[in-house]
């Protein structure tokens, strides 16, 4: 299976580039019938934000055999809270 990590090298910022990222990881599947399902998120974050190292040992990963620092689930909540 491949996943492309970046935008494809000439797309970042053009017009369309996040589509065409999306387009490509949807398309995604693997010899087992893996399919996946990819949309953008147009939500704004905010940037420089530091995590402590306390705080991410407390998120709660499930590291895969092979490659556990790259494959893991992270588990626990499976629901994003709402707004009030």
């Amino acid at each position: 299976m491949r996943r492309p990590h970046k935008p494809p090298d000439g797309t970042r910022g053009a017009p369309g580039a996040g589509k065409l990222v999306v387009d490509l990881i949807g398309a995604t599947t693997t010899r087992t019938g893996l399919r996946v399902r990819a949309e953008r998120d147009r939500g704004l974050y905010p940037t420089g934000v530091k995590v402590t190292d306390a705080e991410l040992a407390a998120v709660p990963l499930g590291r895969h055999a092979w490659h556990g620092e790259w494959n893991y689930t992270i588990t626990g909540a499976t629901t994003r809270p709402t707004a009030a």
